[in-house]
């Protein structure tokens, strides 16, 4: 299932998308026995053993009552899909081509860095250019949402671990993130994490290595690789951390970006972001993510 997190009429809601519209999860609560609560947060989709099953059959068996009570997609304000992840982890130079292109030698372990929780944004929100920066680049990347607690996994049950994926943009102000040795600074301004517009779950995706994934910068395409490229893969990028920290329900991973970064063209030919700049991340069986860049006031 695809869930959404979005705004109508001023209250926040979840919601299941099906085609263009979306079925708020208030719409099952005729449907529901006294064994289950209905979500209210983002965060109670893994809380409940079961439950995303038992709301996929819901949905099936009701399938036209409930689509009688859809919103259009159009008419909704979305938000940050994971609205208050615990961590946001990133893995940098992941894909082999983007490590070329930047000619950074290729990593013999994951490359580990952070930023901060609360720079998630939604679908369709603006991302305000920093006054500090004139260098921002957009990074397209797969997204995974730890579902349960995963400590000391192994590679074959790591997947075990992830509730599901959604697209990503790792925004990078780049001359912040080349300051020091230290990236932060560059990678956790506000709203530099787009995430959305769906969370998809791991049994409608399947294998995540094996995703067409895309950048469109005003309608032309900038970045068009696939997951299969990454250099550490999914199940390897769990079990890795896992290893190091105890992932929580609710954390999040961006595993990376693939060639076609304004960082990686040569030094003559990079145009960084600017104001009305619109960028799109698209990822095969996950949407696209659409996000306008704008000066700060």
């Amino acid at each position: 299932m695809k869930y959404v997190h979005f705004s109508y009429q001023q209250q926040q809601h979840i919601g299941i998308a099906l085609d263009d519209v979306i079925v708020p999860i208030s719409a099952l609560q005729p449907f529901v026995d006294s064994s289950l609560t209905l979500p209210v947060h983002m965060d109670d989709l893994w809380s409940q053993h079961g439950l995303h099953t038992q709301l996929q059959h819901i949905l099936e068996q009701h399938t036209t009552e409930l689509l009688a009570q859809a919103i259009a997609e159009q008419d909704i304000e979305w938000l940050p899909v994971i609205p208050s992840p615990g961590k946001l982890i990133c893995i940098g130079l992941n894909y082999r081509r983007h490590a070329e292109e930047t000619k950074a030698p290729i990593p013999q372990t994951p490359v580990v860095f952070s930023k901060f929780s609360d720079v998630v944004a939604g679908h369709l929100q603006s991302v305000t250019l920093p006054q500090a920066s004139t260098q921002v680049d957009y990074e397209a990347e797969l997204c995974i949402v730890i579902g349960q607690q995963a400590s000391q996994v192994s590679t074959e049950e790591a997947l075990d671990y992830v509730f599901g994926y959604c697209a990503a943009n790792d925004v990078s102000a780049r001359d912040l993130q080349m300051l020091t040795s230290q990236w932060l600074l560059g990678k956790t301004c506000p709203n530099f994490a787009p995430i959305g517009p769906y969370l998809v779950t791991a049994d409608e995706v399947g294998d995540p290595n094996q995703l067409q994934i895309s950048a469109y910068l005003n309608g032309e395409q900038v970045q068009h690789s696939n997951t299969s490229d990454m250099i550490f893969d999914c199940r390897y990028i769990i079990h890795y951390l896992s290893q190091h920290m105890t992932l929580n329900p609710g954390d999040i991973i961006l595993t990376g970006t693939p060639e076609g970064v304004i960082l990686g063209k040569p030094k003559e030919e990079r145009v960084w972001l600017k104001s009305g700049d619109e960028v799109t991340i698209e990822i095969e069986k996950l949407g696209r993510l659409t996000n306008t860049f704008v000066s700060a006031k």
